[in-house]
């Protein structure tokens, strides 16, 4: 059997020892594919291989025409919208991705930016301060849950919407849970966003939902900048002068964003909520061992296709 990485943006070194460490204990061979310019190098690495490992690298249709053996792939995080899940559904290879590796790394990266605009992003002037305020989570999963637990932390009052989560799961950790967007929106200072892009909640956030914002509301987005309605986020902004977004995904109209608005927008320079060591090496190891498991075993807990 034989595992290629292919990666971009390589995983740190201490990632790739564990993964080969992984790999080579199961008796299988590890191949490496990293810093690669061409698609066509892509092509031609994972000609032979039985397992693939990625990270935000595109697993496309024409990837799986080019690979004559894969029987799995995994992509190295949570997000996924990155392997094309049909055209493996249609080779009968396994899709996976390692959720939760990352979440930690994203949770911190978003209690930071709260406290980064709340501080007017660190430049002259009063700020205010976290605690005794409410965030309101939209989508209470893994990193959902880790930003409850920080921001409790600061001393903020939680409530979470998430109409696939029990609420009694939700109250078990202090939250509180509410029935509807309108409601998360209109009585949170700060809203943490960690919804997934699709075709429900493309361009869902825009102006009736953050147009009943409190004053001096906030909306963080570690998740996906697809969600995001920019059109009416500027038009929404240019109303509401005391309205802050700030994002780990740079819109498509960032540059105009910060013309328009100044310090009350901010986007990192590039998407960075798994960008810790912790959770490059997490992801890594993660994937690696459900590759065994899943040759070994047949184990297809974090399948994501048919």
């Amino acid at each position: 059997m034989k595992v290629l990485v292919a990666t971009e943006k390589p995983f740190a070194a201490a990632a790739i020892n564990g993964i080969r460490e992984i790999v080579e204990k199961a008796g299988y061979e590890l191949v490496l594919l990293e810093k690669y310019t061409d698609v066509a190098e892509f092509y031609a690495a994972v000609a032979d291989v039985d397992a693939l490992i990625v990270r935000s690298d595109k697993v496309t249709k024409e990837v799986i025409a080019h690979a004559n053996n894969l029987k799995i792939v995994v992509r190295a995080g949570a997000g996924f919208d990155n392997l094309d899940l049909d055209a493996c559904s249609e080779r009968g290879i396994v899709a996976m991705n390692t959720p939760g590796q990352n979440s930690n790394a994203v949770a911190e990266l978003a209690l930071g930016m709260m406290v980064y605009m709340a501080r007017n992003t660190f430049q002259k002037g009063t700020g205010s301060e976290l605690k005794g305020k409410r965030l309101g989570i939209q989508a209470y999963g893994n990193v959902g849950r880790l930003v409850a637990k920080i921001a409790q932390g600061f001393g903020m009052e939680v409530a979470a919407f998430d109409p696939f989560v029990p609420t009694e799961a939700i109250e078990k950790d202090g939250v509180k849970p509410v029935l509807s967007l309108d409601e998360l929106y209109s009585t949170c200072q700060y809203i943490s966003l960690h919804i997934p892009a699709n075709e429900q909640t493309k361009k869902s956030i825009g102006k009736a939902l953050l147009g009943q914002m409190p004053k001096g509301g906030c909306l963080i987005n570690t998740a996906r900048k697809e969600v995001i309605n920019e059109d009416e986020l500027i038009e929404i902004l240019s109303e509401r002068t005391d309205l802050k977004y700030a994002t780990d995904i740079a819109a498509d109209k960032q540059e105009e964003l910060n013309t328009l608005f100044g310090n009350r927008v901010f986007a990192t320079p590039k998407k960075m909520g798994a960008e810790t060591a912790e959770a490059n090496i997490n992801a890594g190891l993660a994937a690696a061992s459900q590759i065994v498991d899943y040759l070994e075993n047949g184990n297809e807990r974090f399948r994501l296709n048919k």
